[in-house]
């Protein structure tokens, strides 16, 4: 039936053991519990069902949600498997009050639901409010208008480190400027944002010219565009290459939005892009010391068919494990996706300075240098990786703040 506002005085907010905002949506005007669901109208004319095990299972009183820790506490599994029908109401101030009769082993339970947080969860495929996707294909021409913050407003200010991974959401990758040139910065930069991610090259690494190198990048030659460690099977998602010295001739740092060119490939070349997703290749590192390897698409996709991850490293693709008559097919495929990725129009150039830093998705975003003379001066870049989780985690609760 039709629900009557409660006569008992209710909070304007009810607390939903929520840190994300949910508060200020249109108030709850109608509710009808029916067929084994509850039935909602907002004051905007939005209307969505809710069954009653979704209910029961998202109560945040203290008896069903810790206080504390919000974690939940009512086990579904011990309620009855068809739940009986409860009281259904909405309060003065547009909230939802339900009034479950006792059942086996459960005494008379009452549930409150905010109706911003109910509004929020309308629709089951709408994207968490702080977790959109806002990514923002590029070109060279952002060059023009590069993300960048300042070191010291990043290191002290939550604004600074707000914007800054604000960029790096949007565009897969934001440069740091005017910050210190000692060493080990670079950890000190991810520790504001959490803790690196180790690798077999350690918890961080110096890209230097090395006389006995074990990695493309510890030599001077020119690096093509790339992801780093396509051979593990969960590559680091974030690189940051912060730079102490840079005085040698060349070494242009290069960065190429590869998913916006994944979708160009898949526009002009749908076959090409229909076997790079399709085909699984070996990458392999391997030294005295290590032997990682991953078999997988070079472009990888979502759900719904769309790039959303690449794993292009020339420099560790490992023995082509194919059947003869797919390598022509897959040559082909490779080659005209590495030429548009090698295309000016997409690769921003630039070259990154002492104090400066770049950080980019690993997953997303190639990178590369030109070549340099290490006879000509010191170049030294000390690098660390980051986990997505962790990126999005400070984002998250620094967007919340403000929001």
């Amino acid at each position: 039936m039709t629900a009557e506002a409660l006569a008992t005085e209710q909070p304007d907010n009810v607390d939903m053991g929520e840190l994300a905002p949910y508060a200020g949506g249109p108030r709850l005007t109608d509710a009808e519990s029916r067929h084994g669901a509850v039935s909602l109208t907002w004051a905007d004319g939005t209307r969505a069902d809710f069954p009653l095990m979704w209910l029961r299972d998202h109560c945040a009183c203290a008896q069903c949600r810790h206080p504390r820790t919000r974690e939940r506490l009512v086990r579904i599994i011990d309620l009855p498997e068809t739940l009986p029908e409860p009281a259904v109401t909405l309060t003065a101030s547009g909230a939802l009050h339900l009034e479950w009769p006792a059942m086996s082993g459960f005494n008379v339970h009452e549930s409150l639901f905010d109706a911003g947080w109910l509004y929020q969860r309308a629709d089951a495929y709408r994207a968490d409010p702080l977790d959109v996707d806002r990514k923002i294909p590029w070109t060279s021409a952002i060059a023009d208008a590069l993300p960048v913050a300042d070191h010291h407003a990043f290191m002290h200010t939550e604004a600074g480190l707000c914007d800054w991974l604000q960029a790096l959401d949007r565009y897969g990758f934001a440069l740091l400027r005017n910050g210190p040139t000692e060493p080990g910065e670079v950890i000190r930069v991810a520790e504001r944002v959490g803790w690196p991610r180790e690798t077999n090259f350690g918890r961080h690494f110096d890209v230097v010219s090395m006389p006995d190198p074990n990695n493309a990048a510890y030599t001077a030659v020119a690096l093509e565009p790339h992801v780093d460690l396509p051979n593990w099977q969960r590559p680091p998602d974030f690189q940051l290459l912060y730079c102490l010295a840079n005085e040698a001739e060349g070494g242009e740092s290069t960065l190429t939005d590869g998913l916006a060119v994944a979708w160009a490939l898949r526009d002009r070349d749908p076959d090409a892009y229909r076997i790079l997703t399709e085909t699984r290749i070996d990458f392999r590192f391997q030294d005295e010391n290590a032997d990682i390897h991953y078999r997988g698409p070079v472009i990888g996709c979502d759900d719904n068919g769309n790039p959303s991850v690449l794993r292009f490293n020339n420099w560790i693709r490992d023995t082509l494990r194919l059947p003869a008559a797919e390598v022509d097919g897959f040559y082909r495929a490779y080659r005209r996706f590495w030429g548009m990725l090698r295309d000016p129009a997409w690769t921003l150039r630039f070259m990154l300075r002492p104090g400066e830093m770049i950080a980019f998705d690993n997953l997303r975003v190639l990178h590369g240098r030109d070549t340099f003379d290490p006879n000509t001066g010191h170049r030294h870049l000390q690098g660390t990786y980051l986990d997505r989780d962790l990126i999005r985690s400070r984002q998250r609760v620094l967007e919340r703040a403000t929001a």
